[in-house]
Parts: C-alpha cells; sequence; structure tokens
C-alpha cells in the first residue's frame, strides 16, 4: 500500500518529515501488516513523496481492521533566509529577517493522521460465497430448528439468480416465485416437519426423510395406477411411463443440482447409475426376498409369473448402451466433457436423449398392445 505525503504552501529549503505506524484493531508485526517507520527527505522544490506500508494477505473472511499513520513535525534543514536572520545584528532589518523566517518554516496539515481500514479482497469474498453457496455441508444448508423450518416454507423466496450479478442488494420475489410458491406450499409445509439437521447430528432428518420419500413413492405409484386403470391403460404401459416418470423425477432433480453444483459430472451420472442400482437390486432384491420368506413359512411357493417387460428391458438396454456411447464421445476433446460444452453439442444431446425416451415408451406402448411382435 501506498500513501502519498503532499507538500503545499511553498517548497523552499530542505525538509525532514518523521512517519510511523501506530495499531488499532489491526496488528503490526507481520500479522496484519509490516510495521513502518522512518522519515520523508524533501528536497528543494519536491513537492510530493510517497510512504509504503506492506499489508498482510491472511485470507480472513468478513475482514474489517484499521491500524494508523501518523505524521511528525517537520524540521527544517537548510534555509537562507533563517541563517541570514540568525547572523544579522538585532536591527529592525534583522527582526524582520527572523519574523519572516518563521513565517516559512514548515509546518503539519490539518491531516496529520490517516487510518487505514484493511478489508478482504472482494474476489476473495466472491470466492468463498460461492463455495458455501454450493457446499452440501449440512452446517450450510441445514436448519437448527422447526420454526426456522416453517417459517422458510411460508416465505416467498426470489428464485436463484446470476452469481456473478454486480448488484448485491437484496431481490424482491417475481410474479413467477408468488405462482410457484402457491403450487408448492402444501410440500413445503408437509417437508416443514421433517426433523431439523441439528437433531441427532443429522441422522433423524435422515432417517424420516428416507421414510417420507418411500410412503411418497408408494403414493405416487398408486396414483399411477389408479390413472391408468381410469383411462384404460395397460399395467406396463402404466409402469414404465407413468410410475416410471413419477418415482424418476425427485432423481432428475438430484441430478440437476448434482450437475449444477460440481466440478465435474460424476456426482450427476454416478446418482443416475447408484438410483438404477438401488431400484434394481435393492428394491426388488429386498421386497422378493420378504415376498419369499413370506411364502416360505406359509409353506407355499413364490412365483412370478413373466409378463411383456422382457421387449421393454431389452430396448431400454440398446439405448442405454447408445446414452454411453454418446458420453463417452463428449469426452474426447472435440467438446470436452460430459456435461455442458458448446451450445450445438448441448442442444443436440438433450434432444437426443429425450428423443430416445419417447421412443421407448412408443415402441413399449406399441408392443403392449401387439401392435408390433415383442418377445
Amino acid at each position: 500500500m501506498e500513501v502519498k505525503v503532499v507538500r503545499n504552501s511553498g517548497a523552499r529549503g530542505t525538509v525532514i518529515l518523521p512517519y510511523r505506524t501506530i495499531e488499532g484493531t489491526a496488528k503490526g508485526g507481520g500479522v496484519d501488516y509490516e510495521d513502518a517507520c522512518g522519515e520523508l527527505e524533501f528536497q528543494n522544490d519536491e513537492t510530493v513523496k510517497t510512504i509504503q506500508v506492506k499489508i498482510v494477505d491472511d485470507e480472513e473472511y468478513e475482514k474489517q481492521e484499521s491500524f494508523f499513520i501518523i505524521i511528525e513535525q517537520p524540521r527544517w534543514i537548510k534555509h537562507d533566509i533563517s541563517d541570514d536572520a540568525e547572523n544579522t545584528a538585532p536591527t529592525a532589518e534583522g527582526e524582520e529577517a527572523k519574523r519572516i523566517a518563521e513565517m516559512g518554516k514548515p509546518i503539519l496539515g490539518e491531516h496529520c493522521k490517516l487510518e487505514v481500514i484493511i478489508e478482504e479482497s472482494y474476489e476473495f469474498k466472491s470466492t468463498v460465497d460461492k463455495l458455501i453457496k454450493k457446499t452440501n455441508l449440512a452446517l450450510v444448508i441445514g436448519t437448527h430448528s422447526w420454526r426456522e423450518q416453517f417459517l422458510e416454507a411460508i416465505t416467498v423466496s426470489p428464485g436463484e439468480h446470476d452469481e456473478d450479478d454486480e448488484a448485491h442488494e437484496e431481490r424482491l420475489p417475481s410474479c413467477f416465485d408468488y405462482v410457484m410458491h402457491f403450487l408448492t406450499v402444501f410440500w413445503k409445509v408437509l417437508f416443514a416437519f421433517v426433523p431439523p439437521t441439528e437433531y441427532w447430528k443429522g441422522w433423524a432428518c435422515f432417517c424420516v426423510c428416507i421414510i417420507v420419500i418411500g410412503l411418497l413413492t408408494a403414493l405416487i405409484g398408486d396414483l399411477a395406477s389408479h390413472f391408468g386403470c381410469t383411462v384404460g391403460l395397460k399395467d406396463s404401459v402404466t409402469a414404465v411411463v407413468f410410475v416410471a416418470l413419477g418415482t424418476s423425477l425427485p432423481d432428475t432433480f438430484a441430478s440437476k443440482v448434482a450437475a449444477m453444483q460440481d466440478q465435474y459430472a460424476d456426482a450427476c451420472i454416478g446418482n443416475v447409475t447408484g438410483s438404477n442400482a438401488v431400484n434394481v437390486f435393492l428394491g426388488i432384491g429386498l421386497a422378493w426376498s420378504v415376498a419369499a420368506i413370506y411364502w416360505a413359512t406359509q409353506e407355499k411357493e413364490f412365483v412370478v409369473e413373466t409378463g411383456s417387460l422382457a421387449f421393454s428391458v431389452t430396448l431400454f438396454t440398446i439405448f442405454a448402451f447408445v446414452n454411453i456411447g454418446v458420453l463417452l464421445y463428449r469426452r474426447t476433446p472435440r467438446i470436452g466433457g460430459e456435461l455442458g460444452g458448446p451450445r450445438g453439442a448441448k442442444i443436440f444431446t438433450s434432444l437426443l436423449f429425450i428423443g430416445l425416451w419417447l421412443l421407448y415408451i412408443l415402441f413399449s406402448s406399441l408392443e403392449a398392445y401387439c401392435h408390433i411382435k415383442g418377445f
């Protein structure tokens, strides 16, 4: 840091100006800044000098500390008038010369003490704010009480905005935010009953969330089945369209959050593959194991007859290999990543994946209604 000292109202002679730093809330000795003490020497007709003080960057968040730079009484080293006045006999002319010399003697100006305030750099604070916003730590995104959760549930909050927006003032909710709030307020209040993350080190929240998600998944599955029965759809079509869509939407939003928060695409892709692994291995395996044990205790065999899902599963496997091939191709330098990339590549990949899903639904439905032959 540099501080300019200006000499005005005359620049005659050589002037020595002592200066030093004094601690305030900021500590010297290399803690917050390096102590500075010395003298500025203004030569004849020289009007500007610079004091240099080194500030220590300790990367402290929301830092605001201060110290002071003090300028002491100047010393006049060379002045012709005063020398002449001292060597002149005490006559009227000598007294006048001495008075003029005293009038030209350098003195301190109005501002002889400067307060220096040390704040964190804007780049560092911005980086920390982004990390806090993106982190998944329960300490940051968690809640401390049910009161806080219910207040957040019934309060209309502004939607997400650009992180690099220079306007740091508080944003007001838009019309769209109000519409989305009233559409989702029931679910917000419902999930506000989940224990806060502070209880039992987060285990209470985790266990209750798993139970609530399981109940909602069962409810969505039953509603989808009743809807399919009402409109006259076969169970296989209802399963691959409405039940699959309803139970996979939470995974879709979780993948979206993972894609936005994580530096790499591993969390997003891993969430999809891990979710399907749980559904296939744990969901079906555990349910069938419980059913087999139950019927074994009843001294009966547990038999599940084959249906028409063989065609759908085969079609899904083929499309899954196509998706994996697309992801591997996107890793090439031409695109450079599994997610994102050039605008054309993003749009093409999105349309391709959505098209494969629509083709999967179309072919599965046609096979279920015997318009095409399955196996």
